[in-house]
């Protein structure tokens, strides 16, 4: 059974969305990320214009994130104060990004600032991912102790820049500025790629900044919700490119997915995780370096630069 996508303007199976969001759902399930990192990508490989899939999974994203955040807010784990510092922050850097979006869709290199950005970002994560979690796997089957976390009362640099606030359910305190900075780096980037960006936020707010994890999830939840909604108005008012069909069928799929990935997640010990969502990331990454060196279906294409028509 097929469905016209008015936005995407190409028909597309109902059962092979709901059976690709459904299993990318069951990844996020498993890993406990926000799986726009996948989706995006799968859907350009099905066709579907960049432009069109960063923006519905931005809205994706924000719709699947909602059920979380509730989650946490009722389990008390979420740090409302470092939320809004995140999502001042995020909110900052998805406009920056949806102007810059706007700027490369205009000038037709959309798709290859895309692409480019998947090779570097996910190989390069990933890579340090697959490294860390090779290294801890030999250390335990050596015997060796796990590396020691630095000494309470010994902070990065980072943290004693001016502007410091406390956090006290973070039990944090800190500067807001390399906070902020990172918020608005991973904001542009959800906003350039259509990903949450959770997969970076999370250990960033871990190792960096040592917040506890139990209120890490539902903080980057709470950033993800805000940043995801503000760039899908923007996507969905300054290039229309939002498919609310695509976005819903995704939507369905997604939650399905993720109960099935959240009951298998219970029976995966931590270092098959750490290691299986590496070589996921690296494999992404991989693939879209693969499509650089590819000969395109249509070597040539006609734009009609925007403001031509009449």
């Amino acid at each position: 059974m097929q469905i016209y996508l008015p936005i995407a303007e190409l028909p597309i199976s109902i059962f092979l969305v709901l059976g690709l969001s459904g299993a990318v759902g069951f990844i996020s399930g498993l890993f406990g990320v926000g799986g726009g990192f996948l989706l995006t990508p799968l859907l350009i490989f099905l066709d579907i214009p960049p432009a069109v899939a960063v923006a519905t999974v931005a809205a994706q994203v924000a719709g699947s994130s909602m059920t979380g955040v509730l989650t946490y807010w009722r389990r008390n784990a979420l740090d409302f104060k470092l939320g809004g510092v995140l999502v001042a922050g995020g909110l900052f850097g998805t406009i920056m990004g949806v102007l810059f979006f706007n700027s490369m869709r205009r000038l037709g290199q959309l798709e290859l600032v895309i692409t480019l950005s998947y090779v570097t970002l996910f190989t390069l994560i990933g890579g340090l991912m697959l490294f860390d979690a090779v290294r801890a796997a030999l250390r335990d089957r050596s015997g060796k102790p796990a590396r020691r976390l630095r000494e309470a009362g010994s902070h990065p640099p980072w943290m004693g820049l001016p502007l410091r606030m406390r956090f006290p359910r973070s039990q944090l305190y800190a500067s807001v500025i390399p906070i902020a900075g990172l918020a608005v780096v991973i904001g542009f980037i959800g906003a350039v790629l259509g990903v949450g960006g959770g997969f970076m936020l999370v250990p960033a707010l871990i190792y960096f900044f040592r917040i506890p994890p139990a209120v890490v999830v539902g903080t980057s939840l709470f950033q993800i919700l805000v940043t995801m909604s503000g760039a899908t108005v923007l996507h969905a008012v300054t290039n229309q490119s939002v498919d609310i069909i695509l976005a819903m069928l995704l939507l369905v799929g997604g939650v399905i997915g993720a109960q099935f990935g959240g009951r298998a997640a219970r029976n995966l010990n931590v270092s098959s995780f750490r290691l299986l969502l590496a070589l996921l990331i690296l494999s992404v990454g991989l693939r879209f370096g693969v499509e650089l060196f590819l000969p395109p279906n249509e070597p040539y294409s006609v734009v009609v630069p925007e403001g031509a028509q009449r």
